[in-house]
């Protein structure tokens, strides 16, 4: 049997299909494809496969992880990509296939990338700067106990902020994994939060899943 862990993107209109379709929209696509998916055991048997991290509704991909596995050990890890592109829906389509090297628990962070846009770039990029050289930046995250004030700073790592004519373009990297998860929108709401520039938070993308030593995931 391979393990197998496909890394499929998520663009454009996908960006609209939520965690929950997108478990019922695989499980079409494994059954279009006519892959030999090994399927559980038991009462009710199904197609394994399971995704690494749940991404929220409204962001696009590049990097998604979709972990399965294939019964027959001597088919060809192109094949099993090129059967999955053939009939995955608009806006997702595999990037690349490889047997699983990590664990799930390996994942530390991923990287995103958003932009906020503004009538008054000059401001806000001021305003941006000044939240991030702060001690702290609370935000309130929902969790199973209830709201909790986290401070994300100490988990946070700007790669780049960069001023446009109408908007401030950020690459960041948040907690991610079996542990903790920080979606950047806290990041946006913190900042309002503080009375920036007025702005509107816009195209989320998820652009790497990482380790804690920043590589890749595998």
């Amino acid at each position: 049997m391979l393990r197998v862990r496909a890394t499929f993107k998520k663009t454009g209109r996908a960006k609209y299909i939520s965690h929950l379709d997108l478990n019922r929209c695989m499980l079409r696509t494994f059954r279009r494809s006519g892959l030999p998916i090994w399927y559980t055991e038991g009462f009710n048997p199904h197609p394994y496969y399971a995704f690494a991290l749940a991404l929220s509704l409204g962001f696009e991909s590049e990097c998604e992880i979709l972990d399965f596995n294939i019964t027959d050990d001597n088919m060809p890890l192109e094949e099993i990509r090129d059967r999955l592109n053939a009939v995955m829906p608009e806006g997702m389509g595999i990037v690349s296939v490889a047997l699983q090297e990590q664990k799930i628990t390996a994942i530390a962070k991923a990287e995103y990338s958003f932009s906020l846009v503004t009538d008054n770039a000059v401001k806000l990029m001021d305003d941006v700067n000044k939240l991030i050289s702060g001690t702290e930046i609370l935000i309130e995250k929902k969790t199973k106990k209830g709201i909790k004030t986290v401070d994300i700073k100490p988990d946070m790592e700007i790669i780049t902020c960069e001023k446009t004519e109408d908007s401030v373009d950020i690459v960041m990297r948040l907690p991610a994994g079996t542990q903790t998860n920080y979606n950047p929108m806290l990041f946006a709401e913190a900042l309002k939060n503080s009375g920036a520039e007025p702005f509107e938070a816009e195209k989320f993308v998820r652009r790497a899943i990482l380790c804690d030593d920043d590589t890749i995931f595998k």
